[in-house]
């Protein structure tokens, strides 16, 4: 199932790129290919739980999400813009409820933030494009990478190659 994923080479209705300089060129997305939107337009498109996550840096119920127990053949993508996240080689089974995966995608918009909310310091994964909180990364994550990208189901689609 594809919640709110534009087709590849179209920009979601009501999109506008904010122009900027420099290519973001670790990953391959350029800066001047960022996603804004102004807030209705935004609760518009997203379910209120993706919104809740994604645009207000919430947090699903952990176990409740689409894909932390999914285990097809497939990529995730951002729910709010499509941007490529993470595949499926790369989830595993860390028992927190949440989906997580050792490694981003190759081509991934991820920008990763330093995050003192809540008492704790931790660092925030967000979508490079467009913004959206997606969840945490942590450092107690399987090999080869040490890591472990617990994100919401609210915040991805997902596309099956099976």
């Amino acid at each position: 199932m594809q919640r709110g994923l534009p087709a590849p080479g179209i920009r979601p209705l009501g999109c506008r790129a904010i122009s900027v300089s420099s290519p973001t060129a670790s990953q391959g997305i350029a800066v001047s290919d960022k996603i804004e939107k102004p807030d209705a337009e935004w609760r518009a498109q997203l379910t209120p739980e993706q919104y809740q996550v994604t645009r207000r840096g919430g947090t699903e119920r952990p176990f409740t999400g689409e894909y932390y127990d999914l285990r097809t053949d497939g990529e995730y993508r951002c729910v709010c813009c499509g941007a490529p996240l993470f595949v499926s080689d790369t989830k595993f089974d860390s028992g927190c409820g949440w989906p997580s995966f050792y490694r981003p995608a190759p081509d991934a918009a991820i920008d990763e933030l330093r995050d003192t909310s809540h008492g704790m310091i931790r660092t925030e994964v967000r979508c490079r494009r467009c913004d959206a909180h997606l969840g945490h990364v942590f450092p107690d994550g399987p090999p080869p990478t040490g890591l472990r990208y617990c994100i919401n189901s609210a915040a991805l689609a997902f596309s099956s190659r099976e």
